[in-house]
């Protein structure tokens, strides 16, 4: 069944979105100048079958294993573009079932612990389903953690030290934490600068420097939560700000600064620590709603979902932190 439907009901929703901001994130300098080489698209994805991907875990030679949103797949893609679907998760019983506000079930966020075990947010509108989920080589997957029907369980992030996942909720506005072996999970924050606008809200999440840092779509902004004592949370402090349409990011190495993709105006920007951003590529390189992005020394991964157009794919560029 083709997928573009979905496509164009999101594009809808999105592009609602990005025209609350303006064309570029504010503060953002121009793509003069950047600081990137080989900007290339490498892969390009089968809409139709439902490959787009939403959410990415780099492994340590280069390989990719992506979130099909529109197939409920989980993927593996090799350094050479190979792609091979490693799961694909159960539909809903109810084929009219989807996730709030999108309306159609799909795969999120995804993160590989040291073991090699991944770990993927599904989100389907049904309480049977809808959780974190957790494959095994040789292994069906299987769900660990129960997540509201009602939300839409989105970004996904480890601590293995404290062994706790933290999943970040983009329609209830909520950041859960679970036990990396599954279980009942904690609201553990429900800031309102965690909140929706509208559409999507808490998005991205990383564990960087005791802290959980989300980015939040429909506000524009980059949080930095501090873990407390107990695995408490702090107070949200704002890091960046005017980049609506904010999705996915990483982090450089380079202290507090970050990349991230500007889902609503195809873009990836570099954040610097104090709040400033610079446009690093756009539409013109090939970027087609950009969702997730990730990092190997100075090979940067894009992907893009194509949500506000036609050709999901990968692109890879060499990072320059020096320029």
């Amino acid at each position: 069944m083709s997928k573009r439907p979905i496509m164009t009901t999101v594009a809808a929703l999105l592009m609602a979105a990005a025209s609350l901001t303006a064309a570029a994130p504010a503060g953002a300098t121009p793509v003069s100048g950047r600081p990137l080489t080989d900007a290339r698209i490498a892969v390009h994805f089968d809409l139709d079958a439902g490959q787009m991907p939403e959410n990415v875990a780099l492994l340590p030679d280069g390989t990719a294993d992506v979130t099909f949103a529109g197939a409920r797949q989980v993927a593996r893609i090799d350094r050479h573009g190979a792609t091979r679907v490693l799961a694909t998760l159960p539909a809903p019983a109810d084929e009219g079932a989807g996730a709030p506000v999108l309306g159609f079930p799909l795969t999120t966020g995804i993160v590989r612990t040291a073991d090699g075990t991944v770990y993927v947010l599904y989100a389907t509108g049904t309480a049977d389903l809808t959780g974190l989920w957790r494959m095994r080589p040789g292994q069906a997957p299987q769900r660990i953690a129960a997540l509201p029907a009602d939300g839409l369980p989105n970004g996904l992030a480890v601590d293995e030290r404290s062994r706790q996942f933290y999943i970040t909720d983009s329609v209830l506005g909520t950041v859960w934490t679970v036990p990396l072996t599954g279980g009942t999970p904690t609201a553990w924050s429900t800031a309102p600068e965690l909140a929706s606008t509208g559409f999507l809200g808490a998005n991205g999440a990383k564990v960087h420097d005791g802290a959980l840092w989300v980015s939040n779509l429909d506000r524009g902004t980059l949080l930095r939560i501090p873990v407390l004592p107990g695995n408490r949370a702090g107070e949200p402090q704002v890091k960046a700000s005017g980049l609506v349409g904010i999705d996915d990011f990483t982090f450089t190495g380079r202290g507090d600064q970050v990349i991230a993709a500007i889902n609503g105006t195809n873009q990836v920007v570099r954040i610097r620590p104090d709040g400033t951003s610079t446009t690093l590529l756009d539409a013109t390189d090939g970027l087609q709603g950009p969702t997730s992005i990730a990092l190997r020394g100075d090979e940067m991964y894009v992907f893009s979902a194509a949500y506000t157009s036609t050709d999901p794919n990968l692109l890879r560029a060499r990072l320059h932190s020096h320029r």
